[in-house]
């Protein structure tokens, strides 16, 4: 799964590249510095997609290797090659391919899918979107400049910093929904219900600052806390598992 997550990677430099070259966060990449060539990575990307998904079908299971096939397309044809250049909501769609991970790993697993990575795949859906427009808010000058349609650029701050609240509102319910409804117990619980509070506070941090200083300060800090958030939030519920598998064995 990793090794697939890599090759998408590799492809989405790969068809990129001009965009990578307008913009001072990505400028430094391999390809906008000349160490490789786009060709040179599309073959690699291409060599490490086709045995990731080889590998996983193979040794594990088909389903997963599916899931993993259709993930790889999904970010590089649907996303990559298509929304991102075309549509402000490209990183809403787009994101189902960032959020399909989990469900691969738990077909991995198990060999079959059931509700619980289905709720792993929209905590991950409905993160993406604050995530990635907070970063857009104080990187928008390098999206408008490599043309890239992405929500501040085409409807500007204030209807982006409202849809940051709006999707980190449906973000907090939907990660703690999975403790009431009985999948995952309470350490996961509380700790998704103070972990949301911050993303929240943060959000509402966002929406409240206009002010140019003040809002880039805001919107930094919401993207350095999400990524915090979801880190916490799924190092819990791993932790969570473990301790049911050994408690058990201690008691």
């Amino acid at each position: 799964i990793a090794v697939g997550a890599g090759a998408s990677g590799a492809l989405n430099m790969a068809l990129e590249g001009d965009i990578d070259a307008k913009m001072s966060r990505t400028a430094n990449r391999p390809i906008p510095r000349g160490r490789i060539t786009r060709s040179e990575a599309m073959a690699f990307g291409m060599t490490l997609a086709f045995f990731s998904v080889l590998t996983l079908g193979t040794l594990v299971n088909w389903i997963a290797g599916a899931l993993l096939a259709f993930t790889i397309f999904f970010y590089i044809v649907i996303y990559t090659m298509w929304l991102k250049r075309w549509t402000a909501q490209n990183i809403v769609i787009g994101g189902a391919a960032g959020s399909l991970p989990p469900v691969v790993a738990w077909a991995a697993a198990t060999g079959s899918l059931s509700v619980e990575p289905l709720l792993l795949f929209l905590i991950i859906f409905f993160w993406t979107p604050p995530h990635f427009w907070a970063l857009a808010l104080f990187r928008s000058d390098d999206y408008a400049r490599a043309g890239v349609p992405m929500l501040p650029v085409v409807a500007g701050p204030d209807a982006t910093r409202l849809q940051i609240l709006l999707y980190t509102i449906v973000l907090v319910a939907v990660a703690a929904a999975p403790w009431p409804l009985g999948y995952f117990d309470a350490i996961y619980g509380i700790t998704s219900l103070i972990l949301g509070a911050g993303m929240l506070a943060l959000a509402i941090n966002v929406y409240r600052r206009r002010e140019r200083a003040e809002s880039l300060r805001a919107t930094r800090k919401l993207f350095a806390f999400s990524i915090l958030y979801l880190f916490a939030l799924f190092a819990t519920l791993a932790l969570e598992v473990a301790f049911r598998a050994i408690a058990p064995t201690i008691w």
